[in-house]
């Protein structure tokens, strides 16, 4: 910053022409260089790329919410395509839901439509509710837990079925044989067989359950990242507004003084041609 300061002042004292314009860009390069070199809040990559998520997807909001009208869902997942930026809208009443009927049609079976980490679903226009970011990692654990859920209950049934086949197969094994010993042991074996199969329910159930804490954990971290990534983001533009502000006031403050510089030099150049 001195070595510019003192390069401009030397142009104005050889009385270059066009130092006044000149040394006041300079002046400029130089304080805008010294603003910058202040640490950011978050990365300025990360900064911009969400900036640019929200202003794309903010210029297709008619075209989103024609399509959640048109669904009659509550809302849906929107996002332009990460490999042609074309925009996509998943209808759903909640984020897990349409993902979940994104991801059982066959249209995501093609790989015609790249989704990229970061979704906001966009809730329908009579809900009073602010769009949602969330990420495909989420919905793709929330959607393996369902599934687990699902297979949970079947295992259930499935037990149960079995658990009426074997008390039939006792009652007529106890009603056929003769010998008690006989019938002991078959109760036996029965009893060992559906000990393990609860055996085995149980440890799934276990397994289910950590699996749930494991996605409530990640869920909040989640939340939380996004919340402090878009503070960041506000106070990183309000820094970058008081800056502005502050650039344009010693840029007019600079102007007039290397006018007033200018007009002084003329005079005492002046006098000094007077008095030759």
């Amino acid at each position: 910053m001195r070595h510019l300061l003192l390069a401009l002042f030397g142009r104005i004292r050889r009385g270059a022409p066009h130092g006044l314009g000149s040394g006041l860009t300079l002046m400029s390069l130089a304080l805008v260089v010294v603003g910058c070199a202040s640490p950011s809040l978050i990365p300025g990559t990360q900064a911009g790329a969400i900036k640019d998520r929200d202003r794309a997807l903010a210029s297709h909001r008619e075209a989103i919410h024609a399509a959640i009208s048109q669904s009659g869902n509550v809302g849906a997942l929107a996002f332009l395509d990460a490999s042609d930026g074309r925009l996509i809208v998943l209808p759903g009443d909640s984020p897990a839901d349409a993902w979940s009927r994104y991801t059982t049609s066959p249209e995501s079976g093609t790989g015609r439509v790249s989704v990229p980490p970061v979704l906001t679903f966009v809730h329908r226009t009579d809900v009073p509710r602010a769009p949602e970011t969330v990420t495909r990692s989420v919905l793709q654990r929330q959607q393996a837990l369902a599934a687990l859920a699902t297979e949970l209950r079947d295992a259930h049934r499935s037990l149960e079925e079995r658990l009426g086949i074997v008390q039939r197969e006792l009652a007529e094994s106890i009603a056929a044989t003769k010998g008690e010993a006989d019938a002991r042991a078959n109760m036996q074996t029965a009893l060992t067989s559906l000990a393990e199969e609860l055996a085995a329910v149980r440890k799934f159930m276990l397994q289910t359950a950590q699996l749930g804490w494991l996605n409530h954990e990640l869920n909040v971290e989640n939340a939380s990242g996004i919340g402090k990534v878009a503070t960041a983001s506000q106070e990183l533009s309000a820094s970058s507004e008081r800056l502005e502000e502050t650039m344009r006031q010693l840029s007019k403050n600079l102007a007039a003084q290397l006018k007033e510089l200018a007009n002084r030099l003329d005079t005492i150049q002046g006098k000094v041609s007077s008095l030759k």
